[in-house]
């Protein structure tokens, strides 16, 4: 394409003729958008440069393997992104929990567990905290005060973005070994940084929603089959069957000016401008800032303050099992989870686990060499199976840019979804969502964008 288009006109929509939506970038949160936008009846157009959707999630194949680029999990409170697979056809191909219930493993060869009771919450897991036997009895009953302590705390309120998760439990009585073998296990898997450099008020946000609040609210899911097929694959259809359009390995590269006689901003996508009736910049914050003008977003370059926070996943596979379960998390050692990913991988003989390291800004250039040497050791010590195991393949796979660094601070720099721009909104899980940088923020983003572009496509037709 060369030159300027106008914007085909994708049919009449309540009666008038509008050309499609332009949602910029297939990750969780242009899908999302996307879909609701398609759902209600707005024809949409979906830009993604890679050769495929899904964005952070997506899966590879490795000598007859199908991995993961990283393990995700979700949580029964995920209601928006719960939402989404109902969408996407994908409610039976993940496994979520009965009751939240985390096998917990030490290299010395302790073990505790943490399962909620059947009572109310926060009722549910004073029984958990009671019976962990990796505190001691004293330590518990500081982890149930700090407990109470978090709920609470208004996430809401300004002041925690400004205070960091490791000061405050400080303060409120937890001590090391409480922060090792409770709070850093769900505090790091879920802010993707060290307890330490936490921002308090995301970090209050997960504690209450997910372990203080409704008692089933932290019932783990775990996707059952590839991530390539559960997100970005049933997108494909999903929005081709709803009348969308999807342009794979198609580069915005800016954001532009609405065209004579659209109500929208335009794109320039390989060089051509394309009209649009609303866009959507579904990007990370990187991205987004070079996409949109600083007219639209004059805050645009304070984005970059956000940073970035790594994730790197180690691949086993061996050639017998050497664990019977599906995940556990870990204390006192590198490995801080472990998934048995041998039925979603497609592996018929031996079983395949994946070792998920949050907060990696430790891991993420060492040799895949060294790794093997620290990570391969650690996993024996846990899973004793292991020893007589021989390895098949290790591979590790890293995310650099896996989350925005939800450090104090941060939440002032997460800009909502509406731009200084008439039709043009943002989406993403680094933008205010209400929650940290997850898929389920993600999705949330997206749905944001999507009511906004469609009020604002509402009002233009009624003009």
């Amino acid at each position: 394409m060369n030159g300027q288009l106008n914007g085909a006109m994708n049919g009449p929509v309540n009666g008038a003729a509008v050309p499609p939506v332009a949602v910029v970038g297939g990750g969780l949160a242009g899908i999302t958008a996307a879909l609701a936008l398609a759902e209600a009846g707005w024809p949409v157009t979906l830009y993604e440069a890679r050769p495929r959707l899904g964005g952070a999630t997506h899966s590879f194949t490795r000598g007859g393997l199908t991995a993961d680029n990283g393990q995700h999990v979700f949580l029964r409170c995920c209601t928006a992104y719960r939402g989404l697979l109902d969408r996407l056809g994908g409610t039976g191909r993940v496994r979520l929990q009965e009751r939240f219930d985390v096998r917990v493993l030490t290299p010395n060869g302790g073990r505790g567990r943490l399962r909620r009771a059947a009572l109310p919450g926060p009722l549910h897991l004073l029984p958990a905290l009671a019976g962990y036997r990796l505190l001691s009895p004293a330590d518990r009953l500081r982890a149930a005060r700090g407990a109470l302590a978090l709920r609470g705390l208004d996430p809401a309120e300004p002041a925690l973005d400004r205070a960091a998760l490791g000061g405050w439990l400080a303060e409120n009585g937890q001590r090391e070994t409480v922060r090792r073998a409770l709070w850093d296990l769900f505090a790091v898997a879920a802010l993707n940084i060290p307890t330490d450099e936490a921002a308090l008020g995301p970090a209050a946000m997960v504690f209450r929603t997910a372990l203080l609040g409704r008692a089933d609210a932290a019932d783990i899911g775990v996707p059952s089959v590839p991530l390539g097929d559960l997100h970005g694959g049933a997108a494909l259809s999903a929005i081709a069957r709803l009348g969308g359009e999807v342009r794979l390995a198609a580069k915005v590269e800016r954001v532009l000016p609405c065209l004579p006689g659209l109500s929208g901003p335009s794109i320039l996508v390989g060089g051509a401008r394309v009209g649009a009736s609303a866009v959507v910049v579904a990007t990370p914050h990187g991205q987004a800032a070079r996409l949109v003008p600083p007219e639209a977003a004059p805050d645009r370059d304070a984005w970059a303050g956000l940073g970035a926070s790594p994730i790197v996943n180690v691949h086993v596979v061996y050639d017998r099992p050497v664990t019977r379960l599906p995940f556990a998390a870990v204390v006192g050692s590198p490995v801080q989870w472990i998934f048995d990913r041998t039925a979603s991988g497609g592996l018929t003989r031996g079983q395949y686990l994946t070792v998920s390291v949050s907060a990696a800004r430790h891991w993420i250039d060492v040799p895949t060499a060294v790794m093997r040497g620290v990570f391969l050791p650690e996993l024996e010590r846990l899973l004793p199976a292991a020893r007589a195991a021989r390895v098949v393949d290790l591979f590790i796979t890293r995310e650099r840019r896996a989350t925005f660094r939800q450090v104090p601070g941060s939440g002032g720099l997460r800009p909502g979804a509406a731009t200084r721009w008439p039709g043009l909104f943002l989406a993403g899980a680094w933008t205010d969502t209400g929650w940290p940088d997850t898929m389920e923020g993600a999705v949330r983003s997206g749905l944001q964008a999507a009511r906004l572009a469609r009020r604002h496509l509402e009002r233009e037709l009624a003009r």
